[in-house]
């Protein structure tokens, strides 16, 4: 039996260091203590860890940078909590590194030509792309560019090689067993945008549970993940379902949008329409009522994609990672 090489994580947790300060020994790169440099070393030689000689040769040519490419270009984008979340677990990652972070939203052709400069100049090492949508064109530039790229979310395409994802399908499945457990019935959804993966996910675990429970998938109105979006689909649903009793939907800023709908209308929660949401931003814990919501390690999902670029930047072929959910209750289901 062949015995399997150690990774880049068992050199780390021999030594007691992080994953990024054994790829800065590894690589020989500045700031490294002397006592982690010794504790990495004597790591290596234990476990008899053999970095990747490609990956090695390549290093002298690194500039030490990442991008993390958002497919957005909304000014607004930074009021997004979700995006604020993900770049604070991005950040959190590349502080333990010698890198820089390069953000470029590039949802237009001018933040895709942005992308492409840096590529062409070398004046990075990786790319993490975040947000994207059907057929993204961000995503061809950024495999274009002859480095890794780690995906936030898988596509609706074909998975791409590396990726971080939640279980999107599994914690709204999650979402409305718990509604039709409460003794809901005409349940409704109001999706996110079904030109990305995370939006079918949750549409498609809606419509899991509901049809395993015998009852109608057909309550659905569609949104963009925006409190606007979300608002207004809910007052869609209202209109052609004045039955509806409860509503999942695919976002936390849509829930926010769809609590004011309901308050409006002079629907109680969740006395007469529960909701839940999805994320557990830091909005979920402040709305009027409280959101129950399915949880998704945001901050986790940031970090964990720039651990997969780091590894791969240190030589290592990581496989995909999908992060598991959490039902949060709250008041208002």
């Amino acid at each position: 039996m062949t015995t399997r090489p150690p990774t880049l994580d068992e050199v780390a947790l021999r030594a007691g260091v992080s994953v990024g300060t054994v790829s800065r020994v590894i690589n020989n790169r500045r700031h490294v203590s002397q006592k982690a440099r010794q504790a990495v070393e004597s790591a290596v030689a234990e476990l008899g860890y053999v970095p990747n000689v490609a990956a090695r040769s390549l290093a002298s040519q690194r500039r030490g940078a990442v991008v993390l490419a958002i497919s957005s270009d909304d000014p607004a984008l930074f009021a997004n909590l979700f995006f604020a979340e993900v770049i604070t677990g991005v950040n959190a990652v590349v502080e333990e590194t010698d890198l820089e972070l390069l953000l470029i939203l590039a949802a237009g052709e001018r933040g895709r030509d942005r992308l492409t400069r840096v590529l062409q100049s070398r004046g990075a090492d990786g790319v993490m792309l975040l947000a994207l949508r059907e057929n993204d064109p961000l995503a061809k530039v950024a495999e274009a560019g002859n480095v890794p790229v780690v995906h936030g979310g898988r596509s609706l395409e074909r998975p791409p090689r590396w990726y971080v994802d939640a279980d999107n399908r599994g914690g709204a499945r999650e979402a409305v067993e718990y509604l039709i457990a409460t003794g809901r019935r005409a349940i409704g959804t109001v999706t996110g945008p079904l030109d990305m993966h995370a939006g079918v996910s949750r549409y498609l675990g809606f419509r899991e549970a509901v049809a395993l429970a015998g009852l109608a998938d057909h309550r659905v109105a569609h949104a963009d993940f925006s409190e606007l979006g979300g608002a207004t689909a809910t007052a869609r649903l209202l209109d052609e379902h004045p039955d509806l009793d409860a509503v999942f939907v695919a976002s936390d800023a849509m829930a926010a949008g769809a609590l004011h709908v309901l308050r409006e209308r002079g629907r109680s929660v969740p006395g007469d329409v529960a909701v839940v949401g999805f994320n557990d931003i830091l909005t979920a814990r402040h709305t009027h009522p409280a959101l129950t919501t399915i949880r998704q390690p945001i901050v986790a999902l940031g970090s964990e994609m720039t651990r997969m670029l780091v590894r791969i930047l240190a030589g290592e072929e990581p496989t995909p990672l999908i992060l598991p959910t959490e039902l949060v209750i709250r008041e208002s289901a």
